[in-house]
C-alpha cells in the first residue's frame, strides 16, 4: 500500500486528475492517495452487490417523497474536504438531502452516505479497508456494512458502538436512518 508525501496534501480535484492504471484502484483519505492492486470482480461479489441493491431499491420504493438515492457499482462520493477524501463505494444509500443537491452532469456525489457497503473481494486488503472504515465513520456515515461473500456475513460498524456481526436468519438492519428496512442476513447471499 502506498500513500502521498504527507508534506504535500492533494485535493480531489488533483486525485481526479490522475491517469487511470487498469491495475491499480485508488482512494483518497484525508489528502493522500491509497492504492491497491485492482479488485478482481467475481461472481459472489458481482451477485451480492445486485442483491444488496436490490433490497436497499425495494426498501426506498415503500418510502415517502422525497426519497434518497440508492448507488452502486464503486458510487463516487466526496465523503470530505479540506483534506479531500473521495471513495468508491460498491453499495450506497444517500439521503434525499444528499441526492436532490447532485446537478445532471456530477460525476461524484458531494457528501456522505447514510449507509455505505463494502462488499470484500480476493485482492482486498486489511489496512486499506480499516482505513476506509474509519474514513466513512469520521464523515458522517451512520451505517457501515462490510459483506463477505464467501462466509455470507454482514460486518456492521457504526459510530459510538461495537461492530455487530450478522449471519444466517439474523435481520439486518439500518434503524433508525432506514426506518423500516429488515432482511434476514442470507438474503443478501445468492441462493
Amino acid at each position: 500500500m502506498a500513500t502521498a508525501s504527507p508534506a504535500k496534501l492533494m485535493t480531489a480535484e488533483e486525485f481526479l486528475a490522475l491517469p487511470e492504471d487498469p491495475n491499480v484502484e485508488r482512494m483518497l483519505i484525508r489528502g493522500e492517495v491509497w492504492e491497491q492492486e485492482r479488485t478482481r470482480r467475481n461472481k459472489k461479489h458481482s451477485t451480492t452487490e445486485t442483491l444488496i441493491g436490490h433490497r436497499l431499491l425495494a426498501w426506498l420504493e415503500t418510502q415517502p417523497e422525497p426519497r434518497g438515492t440508492v448507488a452502486s457499482g464503486k458510487a463516487g462520493c466526496y465523503l470530505a474536504r479540506d483534506p479531500d477524501s473521495t471513495v468508491g463505494i460498491d453499495v450506497a444509500y444517500f439521503a434525499p438531502e444528499v441526492a436532490q443537491r447532485e446537478s445532471e452532469g456530477a460525476s461524484m456525489f458531494e457528501g456522505p452516505p447514510i449507509l455505505a457497503v463494502e462488499i470484500l473481494s480476493p485482492t482486498d486488503q486489511t489496512d486499506a479497508l480499516d482505513a476506509k472504515i474509519a474514513e466513512y465513520l469520521n464523515a458522517g456515515v451512520q451505517h457501515v456494512w462490510v459483506v463477505n461473500p464467501t462466509f455470507k456475513t454482514v460486518a456492521i460498524y457504526r459510530p459510538d458502538a461495537n461492530p455487530d456481526m450478522c449471519s444466517g436468519e439474523d435481520e439486518l438492519t439500518a434503524e433508525p436512518d432506514l426506518p423500516g428496512f429488515a432482511v434476514p442476513t442470507s438474503r443478501l447471499f445468492q441462493l
